[in-house]
């Protein structure tokens, strides 16, 4: 009996111990955050998604803002169209040019909106919002975007909090995409040409097999051709000896 009790007590303290993680765990995965497709190396252009959970049962996510950082601007960022939202891209003037690819820009976005024409995103479901940025800092790790998340019933959750080197993650953590080392090329936009280059090797080598058939058929035929000359000469050879014995034959009789 104190066995089953001791065991019974030990499962209930288990299944209070496992909801305790479940609820502390639940929130971690109901942030908005930001990831890319692929990766998000330095100095180059990626594609992000913005990925927004509904954590409320009793309304829906109608609206999303996310604000660009300012200490390392980007010059471009192009959203992907969602059906059932609109999509504001709001510029800002720099303090500081950038020069990106030999060209100054003067200013760069500082904020995307994107608000719901519908329902938006209901209870029990994620939205994700694609944008196209660049050119990605070379001189940074990670890039921080802050996000407004309101609901239908007129709630507002700002995931604004910037993690602190050695603290504990926020309540309401900031979305942040980590950056990757650029590639041995150290930008973008060299997959064309290389994509050029393997098409002219391939030519080449389309050229070179060309060839070599063709010299392999020369030779062939060569081949048969002297062959056939052997077969002929040596037929006449024989016709020639068969000949003579029959004349010599022929005599004798």
């Amino acid at each position: 009996m104190k066995a089953s009790r001791i065991a019974s007590r030990v499962a209930a303290a288990a299944a209070v111990a496992g909801s305790a993680v479940l609820a502390l765990s639940a929130p971690a995965f109901a942030h908005v955050s930001v990831a890319a497709e692929g990766s998000a190396a330095k100095g180059g252009y990626a594609v992000v998604d913005f990925k927004v959970p509904n954590e409320r049962d009793n309304a829906s996510t109608t609206k999303l803002e996310v604000t660009f950082p300012t200490d390392h601007p980007l010059a471009s960022a192009l959203p992907e169209p969602i059906n059932g939202w609109t999509i504001v891209v709001t510029k800002a003037k720099l303090a500081k040019p950038l020069t990106v690819h030999g060209k100054q820009i003067s200013e760069a976005v500082s904020k995307i909106t994107w608000t719901a024409t519908g329902k938006g995103i209901e209870a029990g479901f994620f939205q994700k919002f694609p944008v196209s940025v660049g050119a990605l800092p070379e001189d940074a790790d990670e890039l921080v975007f802050k996000a407004i998340q309101t609901y239908s019933n007129k709630e507002v959750v700002r995931w604004i909090e910037v993690q602190e080197d050695g603290a504990e993650e926020p309540e309401n953590p900031a979305p942040v995409l980590a950056l990757t080392a650029a590639t041995e090329d150290g930008h973008h936009g060299t997959s064309a040409e290389a994509a050029s280059d393997e098409s002219e090797d391939a030519k080449e080598a389309a050229a070179t097999t060309v060839a070599a058939s063709d010299s392999d058929s020369s030779d062939t035929t060569a081949r048969v051709l002297g062959v056939v000359g052997i077969v002929v000469g040596a037929a006449g050879v024989a016709y020639g000896v068969l000949a003579g014995r029959r004349r010599t034959t022929t005599t004798e009789a």
